[in-house]
């Protein structure tokens, strides 16, 4: 019996997608003991494996970019061409045991191909089918191509996105986090998946679940939805409580060019803060807007520009009230908080993020390398109970 490394261990996943959302949703299910079977095509595969720098390591992951590398650990991979016969018959036998199928093409792909979950469920009525698109398989816009900008713009957060420059002009600032990819592509489905799972495990039904990226950032975006139920449309960019509208709430420049982040949003932390930079006449304005409020976050500019970031850590290194320096990333890798909680880890020569959850039972010790390209193609088939001769003639036709 496998030693469990996992709450998941024993749930067997197909993953089909590529790039960014599926294969961060694949890995945290690996990392919490799933088995994570990663099938691409006998040609490019996923293609994230060429994208950016890379290096060769004695971990087998070869050339491998780093991005493919970090979110791919705890993986096998499975080379299948799908766009032959023998290749959807190979998947549909690995689906009938399997509980989960990931896939990210557009709607109606895997249908062509014959391994869409109608199909899937004939043989297998407790699949979790997963499909992760931009916006959802119906709808006029179902079809069409997009990336995260497109998706966090037509939820409408991209709007919200920027500083108040008194130009009304002003583009949005495009944040390279993946809102949408990462909240929606990565995370939603997560939800949908292991909701489906209990449901499957307790009725034996499964269920297709949909997840348009763009629904996900819309489903998430409840204060600029409360502005615009109460005034007929959101505050303007960079003009609302939560993008620098109020003193109390926002980025403020230092005299060597750094920032730091007020999030004193509570009267008690605002007071706090007003303490500490002797200024207690500031403390009734924390959220006041129009006229006074710029003229308070003008003040609270002007003197937290008059001293370095590091003299401003030092004064509010003692009081709690919600003021922290915006540090870069290779900073915050080294942070003390980020070091206790160990969130930086090294797979494969390669520092990466470890879980950005604790399991008081489930402790994650170690992981392994994402794998090279069809590295598991032979043992994932071996295990599927393809029998030596049938692999071979898979490999000689080159349908894996």
């Amino acid at each position: 019996m496998t030693e469990a490394r996992g709450p998941l261990t024993g749930l067997r996943i197909l993953d089909l997608t590529r790039l960014l959302p599926g294969p961060v949703a694949t890995m945290h299910l690996a990392d919490l003991g799933a088995e994570v079977i990663k099938i691409e095509d006998t040609g490019a595969g996923d293609y994230a494996r060429a994208m950016g720098p890379g290096e060769r390591t004695a971990g087998g992951s070869g050339g491998d970019s780093l991005f493919f590398r970090m979110v791919n650990r705890n993986k096998k991979s499975l080379r299948l061409d799908l766009k032959q016969a023998a290749g959807v018959e190979v998947f549909l036998r690995l689906a009938k045991d399997a509980d989960v199928i990931f896939e990210s093409f557009r709607p109606g792909v895997v249908d062509k191909l014959g391994i869409g979950y109608q199909a899937v469920r004939k043989i297998n009525p407790r699949m979790v089918y997963c499909a992760i698109t931009g916006y959802g398989q119906t709808g006029p816009w179902a079809e069409l191509a997009g990336h995260d900008i497109n998706y966090v713009a037509t939820a409408g957060l991209l709007d919200q996105i920027g500083t108040d420059d008194g130009n009304s002009s002003g583009a949005p600032a495009i944040p390279n986090l993946q809102i949408g990819d990462l909240l929606g592509g990565a995370l939603t489905p997560l939800l949908g998946v292991l909701a489906a799972v209990i449901g499957a495990k307790a009725t034996g039904q499964g269920s297709h679940v949909d997840v348009a990226m763009t629904d996900a950032v819309l489903a998430h975006t409840i204060f600029p939805l409360v502005a615009t139920l109460v005034a007929g449309q959101p505050a303007p960019r960079g003009a609302d409580l939560l993008t620098g509208g109020v003193p109390c709430y926002g980025v403020y420049r230092t005299a060597d060019d750094r920032y730091l982040a007020v999030g004193a949003l509570e009267p008690k932390f605002w007071h706090a803060l007003c303490a500490v930079i002797k200024r207690p006449d500031l403390a009734p304005f924390g959220l006041a807007a129009g006229s006074e409020g710029r003229r308070v976050k003008g003040e609270l500019a002007a003197l937290i520009g008059s001293q370095p970031l590091a003299h401003w850590q030092s004064i509010f290194a003692a009081a709690d009230c919600c003021v922290t320096p915006v540090l870069r990333m290779d900073e915050a890798i080294k942070h003390p908080q980020v070091v206790a909680r160990e969130m930086v880890v090294e797979v494969d020569g390669t520092k990466q993020y470890a879980p950005p959850f604790k399991l008081s039972a489930w402790p994650w010790a170690s992981a392994t390398p994402a794998p090279a390209s069809g590295a598991d193609s032979e043992a994932v088939l071996a295990a599927a109970g393809f029998a030596p001769a049938e692999i071979a003639a898979l490999r000689t036709a080159k349908v894996i």
